[in-house]
């Protein structure tokens, strides 16, 4: 049992209420649950209680074991002396304040409706693609949608927060971040780091100093890359005028290239080579030197997505490589590319910089770009649609994907609210228990004794 569904029984109060007493035979009557605190302390604050007729209010902490109390450390911590009640399965060992004294304990392992903990023990072992895979049409369509609507705000929330620590990071080069993260998006999932890599090779600051000069700009990022040829390897024209380029531009501002080991080409599509990927940044940065700039001034998706038609170099629009000639194309950017960076790095950014200026409209516009492109295509959206889950936009197709990844693959199901609206109406008592085989009753046995 994780410590996920004492919290969902204690927030429902679905367990047996009646006759309340701790593990050391006083009398127990809870006022005030309290609130639920996700973030660092006790798991519970603001508790109201009358333990053997005496008013409590404070911090309630819950454990699967009391032991757990040591294990963790909340022996040292001041965070928790104002508990006032231990909440646990199971009292294996009596708990005390850094005063000295003990903590009043509720165990809850008789106190458990059998149906409530066989349904709790079913959702969160089986072999389905999700735990409630089985279920899922139990659940109410607003529940649903406003779980999703929470889930796809903690998405853009969590990718805004690695944006503004990168910033942070960066004495509030909004730019600087923004080009590291672009460039990370272009490199896609194989060479996504190589990308980065690149791009803190070679500062932002000095590509806008040759921002007119494409020759200059893909000998800068090209020569920083390792993978201009050598000499050695043999050179064509235009490579002999790159590599001029960049042994100049080197020396100048002190650049030290990347291995070219960290780039791979494996199954990758030649669109998707790392050399055409570094073609089209220095495209981009030739044709609008101030990317985050222009994505702050953009009206919609439509504006957004032109800022990444650009045109490559002659040299670029019949080579896949340096020295090997391909057929000839405009070597734009894949439609589904430059949503992905929409999605992933332009919304998050939004987000990000409104946070810092205190300004909603900004989240207010991220939120607006995903609910106007359209919903991603790939395998764990699909196996949703086959569950009843279409996505309309790349807002919903984004909260499928947080839920999948940060919730049903990670067995949350206590702290989702789907879960928690399946086990809410179902088995309120014994009577309404699910048949089990006798393996999983002697793991429930095990479980719980």
């Amino acid at each position: 049992m994780r410590e996920d569904f004492l919290h969902f029984l204690w927030r429902q109060a679905r367990f047996d209420l009646r006759d309340l007493r701790t593990t050391t035979g006083e009398t127990l009557s809870i006022q005030n649950f309290g609130q639920h605190n996700s973030d660092g302390g006790p798991d519970f604050s603001g508790g109201q209680l009358r333990i053997d007729g005496l008013q409590w209010a404070g911090n309630i902490e819950m454990h699967v074991k009391a032991s757990e109390w040591y294990t963790h450390g909340h022996e040292s911590d001041p965070a928790y002396d104002n508990v006032i009640l231990h909440v646990v399965l199971e009292e294996d060992r009596p708990v005390f304040r850094r005063n000295g004294q003990r903590i009043p304990c509720l165990e809850l392992r008789e106190r458990i409706p059998a149906g409530l903990l066989a349904s709790y023990w079913r959702l969160t072992h089986n072999q389905n693609w999700i735990p409630c895979q089985q279920q899922l049409h139990l659940v109410a369509e607003p529940t649903r949608q406003q779980w999703l609507e929470q889930v796809l705000g903690e998405r853009i929330t969590a990718r805004s927060h690695r944006f503004e620590r990168a910033v942070e990071q960066n004495h509030r080069g909004w730019e600087e971040v923004f080009y590291h993260f672009l460039a990370r998006a272009l490199g896609g999932r194989v060479n996504c780091d190589a990308m980065e890599m690149l791009a803190r090779s070679v500062p932002l600051r000095v590509l806008l100093k040759h921002k007119h000069s494409l020759l200059q700009l893909e000998a800068l990022l090209f020569g920083q890359s390792g993978l201009l040829p050598t000499p050695e390897e043999g050179e064509d024209a235009y490579v002999t005028l790159v590599r001029r380029e960049y042994d100049l531009l080197r020396v100048k501002y002190a650049l030290q290239p990347m291995p070219a080991a960290a780039w791979r080409y494996l199954r990758l599509r030649p669109n998707n080579f790392p050399t055409v990927r570094i073609a089209q940044l220095a495209a981009m940065l030739h044709r609008t030197g101030q990317l985050f700039g222009k994505s702050l001034a953009a009206a919609d998706a439509k504006e957004l997505e032109n800022m990444f038609e650009v045109g490559l170099s002659n040299y670029w629009r019949t080579h896949f490589r340096f020295g090997k000639e391909g057929h000839p194309g405009s070597r734009r950017l894949g439609t589904d590319t430059v949503q992905s960076i929409l999605i992933n790095t332009i919304a998050p950014a939004l987000v990000a910089y409104g946070r810092s200026r205190l300004d909603e409209r900004y989240a207010e516009r991220a939120y607006a770009l995903l609910a106007e492109l359209p919903a991603e295509a790939n395998n764990v959206i699909r196996r949703w649609e086959q569950m009843g889950f279409v996505p309309q936009s790349a807002a919903d197709s984004q909260a499928l994907l947080q839920l999948k990844t940060d919730y049903c693959e990670k067995s949350r199901c206590m702290e989702c609210a789907i879960g928690c609206q399946l086990l809410q109406h179902q088995y309120r008592n014994d009577q309404d228990a699910p048949l089990l085989t006798l393996n999983e009753e002697a793991q429930l046995y095990e479980l719980v004794y």
